[in-house]
């Protein structure tokens, strides 16, 4: 069933009358209902989809603004991460949840979910059960924000804007951000996509400074830190789209076409994302890190939606 089931909905979630949660709770529900036989091609595919998307994404996009944007929530993204760092592991210590396990949740809220977790893990030498336990974590907030954002956003009468900024910083992976921003409206959308690939640059510094620790915690010498955190060229690709259709007047209609198609396949990539989750990795998330990133995750949210709402961030 799931063989003939998958690369239908697939196929439909690039329709354009299905929104992106629905994508991805489709690709949850069939996943846990009766697994993904096709989990060797669609794992690997999965993050090469989202990355291509990005870099469409970008071609519907002025670069000046996003240049602008990027700058403004600079100083926001660096007090964020090491809000949510230091709370994170605080509540890793109390909860006592496994120390790789614990930095890992942390990781993926402060910066961009499921890749600051793949770029840390090899760096504190993290088990497989430590990485899919974050995964999973992380993986059903990601899922319940993208529901839950449009929703609270509408509530308290949020401008495009200040959502667009909302999204970024308290949203884990870029995928759902950048769906959640453009649920809500294209200068959402423009702000929550620059705002989240300007802090998916911490994880190259992140996860080296994070291994330095690992070392130094350890008793291990420098030499023994090989840090395997992977390069977001994606970004590069972005700002290289967005400058040639701002830059190249001509290329405007064929840049909103590329645009077009890379929301398509960012709700294909949120359907296989949602094809990714298995019971056994549910099973491995247990109670304690899963209160640690509820927990993480509500307040990073609150305070920083509390902030927008009162004027503190702009």
């Amino acid at each position: 069933m799931a063989k003939i089931l998958l690369p239908l909905l697939a196929i439909l979630s690039l329709l354009p009358m299905v929104p992106a949660w629905a994508a991805l709770v489709l690709g949850i529900l069939l996943a846990l209902a009766f697994g993904n036989p096709y989990a060797a091609l669609t794992k690997p595919l999965t993050p090469k989809l989202l990355a291509w998307s990005v870099v469409g994404l970008g071609a519907g996009m002025n670069l000046v603004e996003v240049g602008k944007v990027g700058l403004q929530g600079f100083a926001y993204t660096a007090v964020g991460i090491a809000f949510a760092l230091g709370v994170g592991l605080y509540l890793g210590r109390r909860l006592g949840v496994a120390g790789a396990t614990s930095m890992l949740i942390s990781v993926g809220t402060a910066i961009c979910g499921g890749s600051a977790i793949a770029a840390v893990a090899p760096v504190i030498h993290a088990g497989d059960e430590d990485t899919s336990v974050a995964l999973a974590t992380v993986f059903l907030l990601n899922a319940l924000a993208l529901i839950l954002f449009p929703v609270i956003g509408h509530y308290f009468h949020m401008a495009e804007r200040p959502f667009g900024l909302w999204a970024a910083l308290a949203i884990h992976d870029t995928s759902s951000v950048v769906a959640a921003g453009a649920a809500f409206g294209p200068v959402a959308e423009l702000v929550a996509t620059s705002t989240k690939l300007a802090r998916a640059l911490w994880i190259v510094p992140v996860a080296f400074g994070v291994g330095m620790l690992h070392v130094r915690l350890r008793g291990q010498s420098a030499a023994e830190l090989r840090p395997k955190a992977k390069r977001p060229w994606f970004i590069l690709g972005f700002l290289l789209a967005a400058a040639l259709v701002t830059f190249v007047p001509g290329l405007k209609t064929a840049g909103h076409v590329v645009n077009e198609i890379a929301h398509r396949l960012l709700v294909l990539t949120l359907f296989l994302l949602g094809c990714g989750i298995t019971r056994e990795a549910l099973k491995k998330v247990g109670a304690r890190p899963l209160i640690q990133g509820v927990a993480l995750w509500f307040i990073v949210a609150t305070a920083t939606l509390g902030a927008i709402l009162w004027g503190w961030i702009a």
